[in-house]
């Protein structure tokens, strides 16, 4: 279904969402994008229907719609280069400060997250697997929140959004069911996260903004294995 963000009044993008969660995904979407710079600048969120699709009308604070305003590019949503929209080249690679080192995952903790995964995928298992799903785990291994939409990138930044919410700042890593491109890195990256798990392949632009930003990515996440290819660290036996 097509949802418009609108941006004190101003349209600012249109994404195909499913229509759960959108005050979520709303939040997530524009934290993740380095709209605002965190859930306090977002005054209040409203979804509207209409008969063309839906609105999410979103009041930012005065410096985040300054911000916007500066950067703002008309995006027609992303796709499966996630370049689509993207008017210049510096637009590729937003400006996002290196990650600490905060975040740690044992390989025990990783395998139950894994393990855990597809009995958490409601939404997929109804839709005969047509979702993707972002999920946020815990140092022990324990799924805390699992978002799922048709889009990937809209599945993860309904995680940062519920993220956002719960006020979880700690944990451990962020698992996505897609591959690993370098926008879902982006999004990690932008609202600190240290540690991205996907079940599918990294592309090449991935792996080096990863290693740009001081992330750790693994790819081909599955229990009992995974290839680990920036700032392993992160990932010990016990």
């Amino acid at each position: 279904m097509s949802s418009a963000l609108v941006y004190n009044g101003l349209a600012h993008t249109v994404m195909m969402a499913s229509p759960q969660q959108l005050g979520v995904f709303a939040l997530g979407f524009t934290l993740a994008e380095g709209i605002a710079r965190s859930a306090s600048e977002v005054y209040g969120i409203e979804v509207v229907e209409r008969h063309d699709g839906i609105e999410v009308r979103i009041e930012l604070a005065s410096r985040a719609f300054a911000n916007l305003k500066e950067r703002r590019r008309q995006l027609a949503g992303r796709t499966g280069c996630g370049l689509c929209g993207v008017e210049q080249l510096a637009e590729v690679h937003r400006p996002i400060a290196p990650l600490p080192f905060g975040q740690s995952l044992t390989i025990a903790a990783l395998d139950a997250a894994l393990t855990a995964l597809p009995a958490a995928q409601k939404l997929s298992r109804l839709t005969t697997g047509a979702c993707h799903a972002a999920a946020w785990v815990l140092a022990d291994g324990t799924l805390a929140a699992v978002s799922e939409d048709v889009g990937r990138h809209v599945a993860l930044d309904k995680l940062i959004g519920y993220r956002a919410l719960e006020g979880w700042s700690n944990g451990a890593a962020l698992i996505t069911t897609s591959r690993a491109s370098f926008e879902m890195v982006q999004k990690a990256a932008q609202v600190g996260i240290e540690i991205l798990l996907a079940v599918s392949a990294p592309t090449q632009m991935a792996v080096k903004m990863s290693n740009d930003l001081g992330m750790t990515l693994v790819g081909f996440a599955r229990p009992g294995r995974a290839n680990i290819y920036t700032h392993a660290g992160r990932i010990h036996c016990d």
